[in-house]
């Protein structure tokens, strides 16, 4: 095992929370952070005081790292990716990694071609609620699996302009939040075929239609599986809750039921419970450490000497299914 030499592209307040989660993990070198704003640099600067700042992508790859965290807007993921990937450096990228199929699947070709490691911030899989609720499934224990209902209502709603702009964020609370509730479903049932794909977007409470200088704010989709599954979800932001956030991942089988959910309205409290009739049993409770577990995950992965993962293809099946959810 070594240590990887890693550079971090846009250190605002998620790039500098992964960089802080690798660095207590003790399994990288922060060499490098990129960003354009000296503010930001000067505030990754505190947390890896040795680091070189700079200012660009091509500035970072070329002091030569082994990794590149990028933590970008949305419209930039793919192309800074590939980039990155041709330069013979491994990737981990803030989810979309693209913002439809087709940008996905480029980047995962550019992580095939170059033979490395590709990683997607998809944090919720690292929960210890959602695993433990992904091993009972995967167990057999529920039986059959046929309905699925997966909801993330966030109270607030981004704060950056390019959120609400089609062509920056390819979309909007399916872009930013349906992505962990469809990869959830999908990861948790071992990634069957979706047979067929139903959906209803809305913006400020009216359907969206065909306007596109809107993103949604509201939606609903049901996810016909191969399996005979049914996959319901829900998402939004600035919905009227009555809480902070609304956070659920459900799966119903013949022989019981499992579900995550938030706590007291929490974005970081989780429980899991094992269903069977009216009787429950607790699986798994805060506290939890889970923010900064993908990237360490992909760090130490990267420090082990591993290459390209072909697990990476299911970046591609989930980016699909967001595609057929905007009917596009």
């Amino acid at each position: 095992m070594t240590r990887p030499r890693l550079g971090f592209l846009g250190v605002g307040w998620i790039g500098r929370h992964r960089m802080a989660a690798i660095t207590e993990a003790d399994v990288a070198e922060v060499a490098a952070v990129a960003d354009a704003s000296p503010e930001m640099l000067a505030e990754a600067a505190q947390l890896a005081p040795a680091a070189q700042r700079v200012s660009t992508l091509d500035e970072l790859l070329d002091i030569g790292v082994d990794g590149v965290v990028i933590a970008t807007p949305s419209a930039l993921h793919a192309e800074q990716s590939v980039r990155a990937l041709r330069r013979g450096t491994a990737v981990f990228c803030q989810k979309p990694l693209g913002r439809t199929a087709a940008e996905t699947r480029a980047v995962v070709e550019a992580a095939r071609a170059a033979d490395r490691l590709l990683g997607v911030d998809l944090s919720y899989r690292f929960t210890e609620a959602m695993r433990r609720i992904r091993e009972v499934v995967r167990s057999g224990e529920l039986g059959r699996v046929h309905a699925v209902d997966l909801v993330f209502h966030n109270a607030y709603g981004p704060d950056k302009p390019w959120f609400y702009d089609p062509a920056l964020s390819g979309g909007g609370c399916v872009m930013d939040l349906g992505v962990h509730l469809v990869d959830l479903a999908l990861w948790t049932l071992g990634f069957p075929e979706v047979e067929n794909v139903s959906s209803r977007l809305f913006a400020r409470g009216e359907p969206l239609g065909g306007r596109p200088d809107r993103v949604e704010d509201y939606a609903v989709a049901t996810l016909d599986l191969r399996t005979g599954a049914a996959v319901r979800l829900a998402c939004s932001w600035r919905l009227q809750a009555g809480c902070d956030a609304v956070i659920s991942a459900a799966f119903y089988g013949t022989e019981g039921g499992a579900a995550l959910h938030n706590v007291n309205g929490s974005f970081y409290d989780f429980t899991a419970e094992r269903y069977r009739g009216t009787a429950r049993e607790r699986l798994a409770e805060p506290p939890d450490a889970w923010g900064g577990r993908a990237a360490v995950d992909w760090a130490r992965r990267l420090a082990n000497g591993e290459r390209f993962d072909g697990e990476a293809e299911r970046l591609v099946e989930v980016a699909a299914v967001l595609d057929r959810i905007y009917g596009r």
